[in-house]
């Protein structure tokens, strides 16, 4: 991953140039189409099966990325590229918190045998090496053959190497490894419903679904999505960074060599930023007299060397100030939460349970956190189609596809 590298280190600009020609904000417009597809088939997932939801929400992410790298769409549950995702993602998450393990603070553990104290997760760091391994060869080979007999869909790696091959580096060892190892990175990288549902039946009406045209014309839908990212966001205390030198922040100290964890979490509850900042309340990034116009945070997405935490609302780019190490994924991300969200919204009613004794069970919003991500924990819900309207409109755009 970009974030555990330095930007001083030849493997991190390279990648992360690898990454920003097929990521960029323009190009990553040309991936709407997968995003809604996989969307829609999102919705019909959780109307077929309203026990699976948390795969298929899983599913969903994963599908999308895999279409974009490898150009290969998902179409099962046991199809291999979403297996091998899934078991990286889980390895990833049992690997202890970055920066906060005995061998991140002395990384000579790596080298003690098994049974010395404190080397558990480099013992499991190397026992996970065929899983990663595997990640990155088996995507690789199949588009290299997929590219042989003329089959190969545009992707992310078929781009980079055709590239390769134009300009002379085919047998450039090296530079291949560096085409498998970003590749490998973008895979496995990833009470307000009335109002919102109001605001779709009069942008969009209940004979269609949603599209990224339509985005703008919904900003309660657009303030659930960054509520939604301010509240209780996937990685609450980013990725750990690492200080090049000696840096002074308001007068303290910080050593060259530190290990720097920030807390984003605290950012995006900021008393003196939000009001009430534990409580979920899209209504906040409304302007006056709906809302109290409160910025959007960038937090979730890191920090460059000269953007900060919040933007304004009234920004159309929500990265325009933004460089440096921000997470150059940062648009498809948004774009797959958007239409991910508004498309469920419009198709699929989610309720409650009911329990044993015919009361509403009401999920903790408590997350689990695995590795460097939150999750929710596990919870019952009843899923049924919106209207008849809703459930027709998607049916008949998946018997067209």
């Amino acid at each position: 991953m970009f974030s555990f590298k330095n930007e001083g280190e030849e493997d991190y600009r390279v990648q992360r140039k690898m990454f920003q020609q097929y990521f960029n904000k323009e190009k990553s417009r040309e991936y709407r189409g997968i995003q809604t597809r996989e969307a829609r088939l999102l919705a019909q997932a959780l109307l077929s099966s309203p026990g699976g939801h948390k795969a298929a929400i899983l599913r969903f992410s994963a599908a999308v990325i895999i279409d974009i790298t490898y150009g290969h769409q998902v179409t099962e549950s046991r199809d291999p590229y979403l297996q091998i995702a899934d078991e990286c993602c889980r390895l990833l998450n049992e690997n202890g918190p970055p920066g906060a393990t005995p061998v991140d603070f002395f990384p000579i553990l790596r080298h003690f045998p098994s049974w010395f104290p404190g080397t558990y997760y480099a013992n499991f760091a190397r026992a996970s090496a065929k899983s990663h391994r595997k990640l990155i060869e088996y995507p690789v080979s199949k588009v290299t053959e997929q590219m042989a007999n003329g089959t190969a869909r545009q992707s992310f790696l078929s781009f980079h190497l055709d590239a390769m091959r134009d300009q002379g580096l085919a047998d450039d060892a090296a530079y291949l490894e560096q085409i498998k190892a970003t590749s490998a990175i973008v895979y496995v990288a990833g009470t307000e419903t009335v109002q919102a549902r109001k605001e779709i039946d009069s942008v969009i009406g209940p004979d269609r679904l949603p599209e990224f045209e339509d985005r703008e014309k919904l900003p309660y839908l657009e303030s659930i999505l960054q509520e939604v990212n301010r509240w209780n966001h996937a990685v609450p205390s980013g990725v750990p960074h690492r200080a090049l030198e000696d840096d002074i922040y308001r007068g303290m100290l910080i050593p060259k060599d530190s290990t720097i964890v920030l807390n984003t979490r605290g950012m995006t509850l900021d008393e003196s930023v939000y009001k009430d900042p534990t409580r979920f309340d899209p209504t906040r990034f409304l302007p006056a007299p709906a809302g109290r116009g409160e910025p959007y945070t960038t937090a979730m997405y890191g920090f460059g060397h000269r953007s900060g935490a919040f933007r304004s609302q009234r920004d159309s780019n929500f990265n325009a100030v933004v460089n440096g190490r921000k997470c150059p994924g940062r648009y498809l991300a948004d774009n797959s939460l958007w239409v991910a969200i508004a498309t469920i919204l419009s198709t699929v009613s989610i309720s409650p349970a009911i329990g044993v004794d015919g009361k509403e069970i009401i999920p903790e919003p408590i997350p689990v956190v695995t590795g460097i991500s939150n999750q929710p924990k596990p919870f019952p819900c009843r899923i049924e189609p919106r209207s008849h309207l809703a459930a027709r409109s998607l049916s008949q755009y998946l018997d067209s596809i």
